[in-house]
């Protein structure tokens, strides 16, 4: 049986992984360090039913509750018609390889972005990650085929000049 001393370990050992997840699936740190807090309290009010492996049971509390607050999110946003002037001219020329990914990531439809995130910045094997996306094997692996493919054809992320 689970404790809060259990729990307290579990957040020590795994709240910057929870976070640098988060961020991925949302591209925003203060939405990602909200979505982690929501996620280990959520996590926290069925600490003593959750089985052996918390992690499968954490991630699926972030994915599920990132997809709830990006479908209420849409509706709250306000186009508009001019960007922002950048602060640094040179903004442009000091983006790495982790920015590119990061706005790679940002073109996918919240699914595939977080069959690709689960899988390969938490390496998690499709067995797992369908439990937590509470979807089939061969639902996560088109899912990561398509976001794949869509990130080949897609000519901003032309990675042949990486």
């Amino acid at each position: 049986m689970r404790d809060r001393a259990d729990f307290e370990r579990y957040v020590e050992q795994r709240s910057a992984r929870l976070l640098r997840m988060a961020y991925l699936l949302c591209r925003d740190w203060a939405t990602a360090e909200d979505l982690t807090q929501t996620a280990l309290a959520k996590a926290w009010l069925a600490w003593r039913r959750v089985g052996d492996n918390p992690d499968a049971y954490v991630y699926r509390i972030l994915v599920n509750t990132h997809n709830s607050w990006w479908r209420r999110m849409w509706r709250r946003e306000v186009p508009t018609g001019e960007l922002p002037d950048l602060t640094d001219p040179g903004v442009e020329d000091t983006l790495d390889d982790r920015d590119v990914l990061r706005a790679a990531l940002a073109t996918l439809p919240p699914k595939m972005r977080a069959v690709l995130v689960l899988r390969y910045f938490e390496d998690l094997s499709d067995a797992e990650i369908a439990a937590i996306l509470g979807c089939s094997e061969v639902t996560v692996r088109s899912q990561a085929s398509r976001a794949l493919a869509k990130l080949r054809v897609d000519p901003a992320m032309d990675w042949s000049r990486r």
